[in-house]
């Protein structure tokens, strides 16, 4: 599987998991922002990736 292909596939388990996290919690709970935040790096790697390849293709 392809750098790429994993960091999907992390995306949506973190996305999942964001929203599991977040029922019944409010935005601001350090819970849902903790999960939030993994999921902003992961999608940070995802760009970043994304951008390189772009780049030198």
């Amino acid at each position: 599987m392809s750098e790429i292909s994993e960091l999907i596939e992390r995306i949506e388990e973190l996305r999942l998991n964001m929203i599991k996290t977040k029922e019944g919690r409010a935005y601001t709970d350090p819970v849902v922002v903790a999960a939030s935040q993994e999921l902003d790096h992961v999608l940070d790697l995802y760009q970043e990736m994304l951008m390189k390849k772009a780049g030198n293709g």
